[in-house]
C-alpha cells in the first residue's frame, strides 16, 4: 500500500519513511502542499500523513483540494496543539491528528487502524475469478468458495492490501500472526503453500521472492 508522507522538513519525512518501510509499505515523499497534490494526481495513494505548516501551500489547503480530487484517508501532523486547530483539520476531513513531538511507533499504529478501518469499508477485491469478499470474509474462485482457515484468509489479505510488495518472512509473521507470536518463518512457508494448493488455478498470484520472501502479484 502507498503512503504519501508530507513535510518540508527531509529529517522528519525520512523518519517517518524508515518505520513505514519496515511495515512493508511503499513511501511516496513531498516536500510541501502543492508537490502533495501533483502525487495524488499521479499516483494511487492509500493514506496521507501530512503537516500543517508548509511553504508554497499549507496542509489545511492542501487537503481541501486533494478532497475533490479523491477521498483519501489522511493523518494531520503538527506543531500546533491547541483545540482549534484540531478541529479545522477533522472539518475538512482528517481522520486523525497528531502533535509533535511524536512517537514513530505509535504514527504507524494509527496508520494501521486507519487503513484496517478504510479496507473494511471495502466490499470486495476482484483478481479475473479469485474475488475476496472482506465483509463475509469470504473467497471465491471460479464463484465457488474457497475453504481457508482464518489464518490463511489473513494471510492473503494481508498480501493482496500490499499488492506488488515483496513481503519478509518476518514482516508477515508480525503482521498476519501478531508481535507476541513464537513461530519461526517456516510458518509462513507452510501457509503459503496451503494457501496455494486452496487457490488453485490462481496459485500463481502469490510469488517466491529469493531471498526475501512472497508478494501478491496479478496480472490481467
Amino acid at each position: 500500500m502507498k503512503i504519501l508522507v508530507v513535510d518540508d522538513e527531509e529529517l522528519i519525512r525520512n523518519v517517518i519513511k524508515e518505520y513505514l518501510l519496515i511495515e512493508g509499505y511503499e513511501v511516496i515523499e513531498a516536500g510541501d502542499g502543492l508537490a502533495a497534490i501533483n502525487e495524488v494526481k499521479k499516483e494511487n495513494i492509500d493514506l496521507i500523513i501530512m503537516d500543517i505548516m508548509m511553504p508554497k501551500m499549507d496542509g489545511y489547503q492542501a487537503i481541501k483540494e486533494i478532497k475533490e480530487i479523491k477521498d483519501i484517508p489522511c493523518i494531520m501532523l503538527s506543531a500546533r496543539k491547541e483545540e482549534y486547530d484540531k478541529l479545522i483539520g477533522f472539518d475538512i476531513g482528517v481522520d486523525d491528528y497528531v502533535t509533535k513531538p511524536f512517537s514513530p511507533k505509535e504514527l504507524v499504529a494509527r496508520v494501521k487502524a486507519i487503513l484496517k478501518r478504510s479496507i473494511g469499508e471495502s466490499e470486495k477485491y476482484n483478481f479475473g475469478s479469485l474475488s475476496i469478499d472482506t465483509k463475509a470474509h469470504d473467497v471465491y474462485v471460479d464463484n465457488k468458495k474457497v475453504n481457508l482457515t482464518p489464518k490463511e484468509y489473513d494471510l492473503l489479505l494481508y498480501l493482496v492490501n500490499n499488492k506488488n510488495i515483496a513481503l519478509s518472512r518476518e514482516q508477515l509473521l508480525i503482521n498476519v500472526w501478531g508481535y507476541d507470536f513464537y513461530g519461526d518463518d517456516r510458518t509462513v512457508d507452510t501457509h503459503i503453500k496451503t494457501l496455494r494448493n486452496n487457490l488453485g488455478k490462481y496459485r500463481n498470484v502469490i510469488v517466491t521472492v529469493r531471498k526475501v520472501g512472497y508478494k501478491f502479484e496479478y496480472q490481467e
